[in-house]
């Protein structure tokens, strides 16, 4: 019953949580103006102006969001869940698509850490540093790589600053705490005009103890952060700049399906520099590129170090713009190399031993005009992939692949209020290292996992429709998508368990054992948000908001694919004006009994959460904010150690928020 309620919701493109954290009301919002996308696509466009929709998360609703992580920050996206594996370590999912399916990045260059080869590791990028987060699908994921198959998370924090500010200077001063977990925040963002530079530093600090659940107390589940960066670029010439940033990242945080912590750290630099051609038809001519050593420690509670996993990377991309050519109205072609070295030092380096992936791929985007009505993007990617490992054979390995991938939009404006968005796409990628050349036990979560070096390519062939409706005060966005995989790549529980040297029987240790197989899959799922203006008063509004969403995966066997995401669906309810804002939302999540083999199904809940905000005086914004108020005891269908680890209960925070 609940499955058709949602599905009936989301086709009447009536769905979506509301986000307690949107704008102050104003008519132009509710009316749907558009937002420019910065980095979705190498062409800027607006958020309505691509076949595939774009979600753009804004600053209020990172700060206004309870969590250490970036998926807590997109917890109200529809089609984007968490893995929820611990309070730092909650990687994002994207259509019941995560670890190497989805790709991180920071301004457009790779995350550089460790969080897909096992889902205990965390993501060194913090929502508290974080400007802007782009949840990027269809066509312009090609940019990104192989592993963006299922989509990009792009988190925007201006650390190589890419315009001058219009201030002199600017700074952002936020403290946050929270009951559950004694949570204690703050960050700082400051961005000077210098003459032709742009100067940006942030910092911020986070600390959590452990988080009560209805259950009581979750063992192990704290949380402590810090990190800064400082980053200058220099203007010149036409629209040309040059810029560099550095980027530090200390995170400790426990596991509490165990009894081990993870001590993490980054330093990254940042490059980013965008020269103006101006020769003909060429434009900017886009040079990005970062380096991360990335490190954490796997502790028991003594201190001593189970094992040491180590990444370095190297992420670099050129890219240039082009105006106008016959037929062709914007396009761009751009070169990615990466380097990426792994390797882990003590009790758990057998369970993936060193690795060297080496990537290059070239790719091209292009917009045409075919009528007034009528709007064309196609996008193409051509990429070699070369991974040397050694898996259980004890043979050092090295395979190469060539993943071949391309996407067609058509975007029409059928009134002016309706516009419909077709797109069509084959997208393959590259095994990841662990798939191939995973070898023994990993204890965060508790598994003993077997790659297999054989692999082929995963190829997706998709196809989404989108429907956006724009009625002065209605808004809605609606999404409907299939995805047919070929060599589905897949972690397969059989049942047994093992001891950590091996030993694997029915009932033979405490590690789960798991092979990496390869089969065809099905994926599918409806999407919706939709946002309703009900009464307008002075300088506020009342808004309704409903959205919902819902995915169902199954292998070619007839089995289930593990770790699905619940469908959800939510309302919400909020006034907003220019001194106050008062809301009200919940959202309910299914049950799952479309589980995994060997896996576990989990049941329904609904949360509610509420919050209050109040600004003084221009600039200052003091929030009162609840979630989970009825205290409802939730578990993630899509965790690894869900048996094990309910998720925080009933949390009031207090945000304060100083913009000066």
């Amino acid at each position: 019953m609940f499955r058709k309620y949602l599905m009936l919701s989301a086709a009447a493109a009536a769905c979506t949580c509301p986000s307690f954290a949107q704008q102050v009301y104003s008519p132009d919002r509710a009316s749907g103006v558009e937002t420019v996308v910065v980095t979705a696509s190498p062409i800027a466009k607006g958020l309505d102006a691509s076949a595939s929709i774009t979600t753009q998360v804004d600053r209020s609703t990172i700060l206004d969001a309870a969590g250490g992580n970036i998926a807590d920050a997109l917890a109200n996206v529809p089609g984007v869940s968490g893995s929820g594996f611990a309070a730092g370590a909650s990687r994002p999912i994207i259509r019941g698509m995560d670890a190497s399916r989805v790709k991180l990045v920071e301004d457009g260059l790779s995350s550089s850490d460790v969080s897909d080869i096992g889902p205990d590791h965390g993501v060194p990028l913090d929502p508290l540093s974080t400007q802007q987060i782009e949840v990027v699908r269809g066509a312009a994921t090609l940019r990104y790589g192989s592993q963006a198959l299922g989509g990009v998370i792009n988190a925007i924090n201006n650390r190589v600053p890419t315009a001058l500010p219009e201030k002199t200077m600017s700074t952002e001063v936020s403290g946050t705490y929270g009951s559950s977990a004694n949570t204690g925040e703050g960050s700082v963002m400051t961005d000077i005009a210098a003459g032709n530079f742009a100067i940006h530093a942030d910092g911020f600090y986070r600390t959590a103890g452990n988080y009560d659940t209805p259950n009581g107390t979750q063992a192990n589940s704290f949380f402590v952060g810090n990190g800064f960066s400082a980053g200058s670029t220099y203007f010149f010439g036409n629209n040309s700049h040059t810029g560099a940033a550095v980027i530090q990242y200390d995170g400790k945080y426990g596991i509490p399906s165990d009894t081990t912590y993870i001590l993490m750290r980054q330093t990254k630099f940042l490059s980013r520099s965008s020269f103006d051609v101006g020769a003909g038809p060429f434009g900017a001519l886009n040079v990005d590129a970062s380096y991360a050593n990335y490190s954490h420690e796997e502790k028991n509670p003594d201190g001593s170090v189970n094992t040491t996993f180590k990444n370095k990377e190297l992420d670099a991309h050129i890219e240039q713009l082009i105006g106008a050519i016959g037929p062709i109205s914007n396009a761009a072609v751009g070169l990615q190399v990466q380097n990426r070295g792994f390797s882990a030092i003590g009790q758990d380096s057998s369970y993936l031993f060193p690795t060297q992936t080496n990537s290059v791929a070239g790719y091209i985007f292009a917009d045409s005009d075919l009528s007034k009505t009528l709007h064309l993007e196609t996008s193409a990617r051509i990429e070699n992939v070369r991974i040397t490992g050694t898996p259980a054979s004890d043979v050092r390995t090295t395979r190469d692949y060539t993943p071949v991938s391309g996407a067609i939009g058509l975007l029409y404006d059928a009134s002016d209020f309706l516009k419909l968005g077709l797109t069509a796409s084959s997208a393959g990628r590259a095994p990841a290292q662990t798939e191939l050349f995973a070898r023994g036990g990993h204890d965060g979560p508790q598994t003993y996992e077997t790659g297999d070096p054989t692999l082929k390519i995963e190829r997706s062939n998709s196809l989404e429709g989108t429907a956006r409706l724009r009625l002065g005060k209605f808004n809605a966005d609606f999404s409907a998508w299939s995805s047919w995989f070929d060599n589905y790549i897949y972690g397969a529980l059989n049942g047994q368990s093992c001891s950590d040297d091996g030993v694997c029987s029915v009932g033979g240790g405490d590690l789960r054992e798991l092979f990496y197989r390869q089969q065809g899959a099905h994926f599918w799922g409806l999407e919706g948000k939709g946002s309703l203006t009900l009464y307008e008063y002075g300088s506020g509004g009342l808004v309704g908001t409903l959205q919902g969403d819902f995915v169902r995966a199954t292998l070619n066997d007839g089995s289930n694919v593990p770790r699905i995401p619940a469908m959800r669906i939510g309302w919400g309810l909020a006034w907003e004006s220019d001194q106050f804002d008062l809301g009200v939302n919940a959202t309910a999540a299914g049950k799952q009994t479309d589980a995994g083999a060997f896996d576990t199904a989990t049941g329904g809940y609904t949360e509610l959460n509420a919050k209050l905000a109040w600004r003084p005086m221009d600039g200052y914004q003091i929030e009162l904010i609840g979630h989970n108020l009825t205290n409802a005891e939730e578990r993630n269908a899509a965790a690894f150690n869900k048996d094990l680890v309910v998720a925080p209960g009933r949390d009031i925070r207090v945000v304060l928020t100083a913009k000066l």
